[in-house]
């Protein structure tokens, strides 16, 4: 079973939230927000929604730009609609217009940061965060620039999805040895056009969503999360083990928890050990919450 559900976003933004599976009809655990990082889409949490659906009731996001959600339109007012502030807000209204108040918030990259940012804002909301491979610090101008270049290289457009999993999981410069679960993740947001496969979103979008937060640290709001706050990264992926622990000391409530032979795509490279570190924090979440 897989239901879209039609979400209104900050600014009347038509957003498009996914469950995977039935909600069982007496929840066990707090309800689940899923999201996705820069560049994903909510059929990416798919393997994670199904197991974690069989006791509570979980939803996915595809955000603003991303997958199925409405894509800002170009503009001198794309920066706004695209920035921090109405991601936040997004999630916001789905987690009110769909009632599952308070949620755990579990978010990959991007999505981690507008996780512990709303968790900051409106802590009545949020239960309990996950923060899967994402940073606190300002990553720079330099990033930037760097993921500019990058997006120049894509050989678009792809002969057939194959050779996008190809690519982005071997072929890529910016990969250094194999990496299957990141060949998959970007496999995913392919689809084919007219003249073969290409994203599903806008790479220009995706620099000005990434501009919006590349160049500020995230540390007070950070600070400012009560709830209890998982601080999860692969070992090979984009969080350092250092910064990792010091946003748990940070945190008022943080815990740590690493997976080996993990990138930054931690939940597709590892899924049976992203499930093993996931498991026993959402049942202290629940433990506490009686």
């Amino acid at each position: 079973m897989v239901q879209r559900i039609d979400v209104t976003g900050a600014d009347g933004f038509r957003l498009a939230a996914w469950e995977f599976r039935e909600p069982p009809a007496e929840p066990r655990h707090p309800p689940v927000l899923l999201l996705h990082g820069l560049m994903g889409r909510a059929l990416h949490w798919a393997g994670t929604a199904r197991w974690l659906g069989e006791e509570r009731r979980v939803v996915a996001l595809d955000q603003r730009g991303h997958g199925h959600s409405e894509r800002p339109p170009p503009g001198p007012g794309s920066r706004d609609s695209l920035g921090r502030e109405a991601f936040v807000a997004d999630a916001e209204a789905v987690i009110e217009g769909l009632g599952l108040a308070p949620a755990v918030v579990i978010g990959h990259s991007m999505g981690a940061l507008t996780a512990w940012q709303l968790a900051a804002r409106r802590p009545e909301l949020v239960q309990a965060v996950v923060i899967c491979d994402m940073r606190a610090s300002a990553l720079g101008e330099a990033s930037q620039q760097e993921w500019e270049e990058w997006f120049r290289r894509w050989p678009l457009p792809f002969p057939t999805q194959d050779a996008a999993r190809r690519w982005f999981g071997e072929d890529d410069p910016r990969v250094e040895r194999p990496d299957p679960g990141r060949g998959a993740f970007f496999a995913e947001v392919m689809h084919r056009a007219p003249d073969g496969w290409r994203p599903v979103f806008s790479r220009h979008q995706m620099l000005t969503a990434r501009e919006t937060w590349v160049h500020d640290a995230h540390w007070e709001e950070l600070a400012q999360v009560g709830c209890p706050t998982l601080v999860v990264r692969g070992l090979d992926g984009e969080l350092g083990r250092a910064e990792a622990q010091e946003m748990v000391r940070v945190l008022p409530a943080g815990q740590y928890a690493e997976i080996p032979d993990a990138g930054h795509y931690l939940h597709y490279d590892q899924p049976a050990a992203w499930r093993a570190v996931l498991e026993p924090f959402l049942e202290s979440v629940t433990a506490d919450a009686r």
